[in-house]
């Protein structure tokens, strides 16, 4: 399988650009929005391709031509301000959604954030942000495509240990963007996770496991 990434330069991204490329069942294409990043990934032996998430819906279908699947894992960054949330996290998304339909890719994986599906439990300080998941989340649902929506706990930058805890309702918990990306490359083919929306944190389950229970 052909995987579009969509937010490379990321930090799970990242993670995921390199599980890709070394990959035995899988080919990896980076999508970043400018030459700088493009030069980094093709010094390493990567796919590259120039888009940007604020650009039209036609250069992302484009830069997805030729893939059979698209992981979005892009976001505004916690530095930007609600302007570039809407932007990148909502529309981005959305014109990702629309760029995969146009293209005739089906499949696709969205990255969330947990429990951005329950309003109840958005943490206050960052409430642009969650709406922003839980709308793209809900225009993923409602399209045509072959969905798996992961919505990762805190995010963390310490070596993944490749155990999660995986369920439709977790309320808190933490995990390293490493097994953020190793959950991501696992359920591109598992049909357990089609059609489905689960929250993730580090827990006991090798993630192969963890995956069958949806």
């Amino acid at each position: 399988m052909k995987v579009l990434v969509v937010g490379s330069n990321g930090q799970i991204g990242q993670h995921l650009i390199q599980q890709l490329k070394a990959s035995n069942d899988h080919t990896v294409r980076a999508m970043v929005r400018n030459k700088e990043q493009a030069d980094t990934f093709v010094q390493q032996g990567v796919e590259t391709v120039l888009a940007d998430l604020e650009g039209t819906v036609d250069s992302i279908a484009t830069a997805a031509k030729g893939c059979d699947a698209i992981v979005f894992t892009a976001g505004s960054g916690g530095k930007t301000g609600d302007d570039k949330t809407l932007l990148i996290d909502l529309d981005g998304a959305g014109k990702t959604i629309e760029a995969a339909e146009k293209a005739g890719i089906d499949r696709f994986i969205m990255v969330s954030a947990i429990q951005a599906n329950n309003r109840d439990n958005w943490h206050h300080n960052i409430l642009p942000y969650y709406a922003a998941k839980h709308y793209a989340d809900k225009v993923l649902e409602s399209s045509s495509l072959t969905y798996t929506i992961i919505r990762p706990g805190i995010l963390l930058n310490e070596p993944g240990t490749g155990k999660v805890s995986a369920a439709e309702n977790i309320t808190v918990g933490s995990i390293p963007r490493e097994d953020v990306a190793r959950t991501i490359v696992a359920a591109l083919e598992e049909k357990h996770t089609y059609k489905s929306a689960f929250d993730l944190i580090a827990g006991y389950d090798p993630i192969p496991d963890a995956l069958q229970k949806f």
